[in-house]
């Protein structure tokens, strides 16, 4: 059995991973920044199997609140054997780009709030020499779109990031996976047009806890997203500039 720490538990992918893990009866570590909403998906896990459930309050945007509370939560749980960062927003790219606090407040969480959660995490489990480290990025990282470059510089930030942690600590036995996700059918795509190339939460969770179990290095979730975004890296830079995609 293992303890799974879930940062961002209130959004619809990690709960849905949640439901998984508990469904295997892991014991699960839910930090969200809306404690009554946390207790809610507690209940909810509980019901499913999950061995122990523990919430804490968090705004992850305060990144000077990461080490005391991973501190916290490791009196009160004990050690942690995987742990999985899930949160973020997605910017209005017009806003963002006409209007500077706009794109600072999606950079900070989009990637500030990440690197710190992740050297927090690097630094927790890198001495104790075992234990996942999961990142969820996205296909954004890949390569920079008009549409939506604001999200997507803040996400390949992070996408590097997640992989040069994992070569620092690979040589301690500590697995970084970076998880990269293409369209989503959540609440923070609610104003999109859905198309064929949308997934559900449900289909990318277990994508995501597929991985983390094979101990994936870099996991396109569904995968049918590695071939699309090649696609996309190859289209030369004349001709891409002129997309709108």
């Amino acid at each position: 059995m293992n303890t799974i720490l879930i940062v961002g538990a209130t959004s619809a992918i990690a709960e849905e991973i949640a439901k998984l893990y508990a469904g295997q009866g892991q014991r699960l570590v839910l930090w969200g920044r809306n404690l009554n909403h946390l207790h809610s998906i507690q209940n909810n896990l509980e019901v499913l199997g999950a061995a122990e459930v523990f919430c804490f309050e968090i705004d992850l945007d305060v990144c000077g609140k990461h080490a005391d509370l991973l501190e916290e939560t490791v009196a009160k749980v004990g050690a942690i054997d995987i742990a999985l960062i899930a949160h973020g927003v997605l910017p209005d790219q017009q806003t963002a780009q006409e209007n500077f606090a706009a794109m600072r407040a999606s950079l900070h969480t989009n990637f500030l709030s990440y690197a710190s959660i992740l050297t927090v995490l690097a630094n927790y489990f890198e001495p104790r020499k075992r234990g996942t480290i999961a990142s969820i990025t996205s296909v954004a990282a890949d390569r920079g779109r008009k549409s939506n470059y604001v999200y997507g510089a803040a996400k390949a930030g992070a996408s590097a990031f997640t992989d040069g942690l994992r070569g620092r600590l690979s040589a301690s036995g500590v697995h970084v996976v970076n998880i990269k996700p293409g369209m989503v059918d959540t609440p923070m795509t609610a104003h999109f047009k859905k198309g064929l190339l949308f997934a559900s939460p449900k289909t990318v969770a277990s994508g995501i806890v597929k991985a983390i179990r094979k101990n994936k290095s870099t996991a396109y979730v569904p995968g049918y997203w590695r071939l699309i975004m090649c696609i996309i890296r190859s289209i030369p830079e004349a001709i891409f500039k002129k997309t709108n995609f």
